[in-house]
């Protein structure tokens, strides 16, 4: 019985040994991780990077992790014509069955899933910030975006009036929906607003008040999924398989 007692404690201590051993050598996995990513990706603050699973020691001996977390705050992309960027809040993904190559410099993702945030105010540097003639004697410009309600974006929009000599200006909202084009989040308006009971030639207009904002710099492999709008921005969902990882 004695004998029997030394062998339980025995294991005892050599599983909470390894436990211990398997949590230091996962806080480090996660901490390289992190600062590669960072390297890699020539992000502003270094990633949240959360290996899942237990034990980590004999995952990594088979050559794949079955779930690992990424979180990034700062992630910027740059508008359409290059000259600013905005920034993208709360990215976050999750990655499932994670393949490392041969010397752990690269690996590969079987499946990805992933949410972003824009806030209004960023979403707006995509919108033209200058004003644009839209009818004889009018010019408009987007000059605010917020939550509009039921999914919708609300959009503000400055028009100018100079007409016979008379300068006027008037601020007019609509009503605009958010959608997935390929790599890019698309704002495009509902109906066109009626400024002095006339509505605005269709094309000038559209030209201010439709935009895109592509989402660049994804691993291979992340899509952008689906878009809406919400409180705070618009919340983007992406998606992907075998996502190519650098290292």
């Amino acid at each position: 019985m004695r004998a029997l007692r030394i062998l339980l404690i025995f294991v005892v201590v050599v599983g909470v040994l390894f436990a211990v051993v398997d949590r230091v050598a996962v806080h480090l996995a996660q901490g390289q991780a992190a600062d590669r990513l960072k390297s890699a990706e020539n992000l502003a603050s270094t990633p949240d990077v959360s290996i899942k699973g237990f034990p980590f020691l004999t995952q990594l001996a088979s050559g794949e992790l079955d779930d690992v977390e990424v979180g990034v705050r700062d992630y910027e992309v740059a508008t359409g014509n290059g000259a600013r960027k905005i920034r993208v809040d709360g990215f976050t993904a999750d990655l499932k069955g994670v393949r490392f190559s041969g010397d752990y410099r690269s690996a590969t993702a079987a499946t990805a899933t992933g949410t972003a945030t824009i806030a209004y105010d960023e979403l707006l540097k995509a919108a033209k910030s200058d004003s644009a003639k839209v009818a004889p004697g009018v010019t408009a410009r987007v000059v605010g975006l917020s939550d509009g309600g039921d999914g919708k974006i609300k959009v503000d929009i400055e028009v100018k009036f100079s007409v016979l000599g008379l300068k006027d200006k008037q601020r007019v909202s609509l009503r605009s929906s958010a959608a997935v084009r390929g790599d890019k989040v698309e704002v495009r308006a509902d109906s066109l607003p009626v400024v002095g009971g006339v509505r605005l030639p269709e094309g000038p207009v559209r030209s201010i008040t439709d935009f895109q904002q592509a989402i660049d710099r994804l691993p291979t492999g992340i899509e952008l999924d689906s878009v809406r709008a919400a409180a705070d921005g618009v919340e983007i969902t992406l998606k992907g398989s075998d996502v190519e990882l650098a290292g």
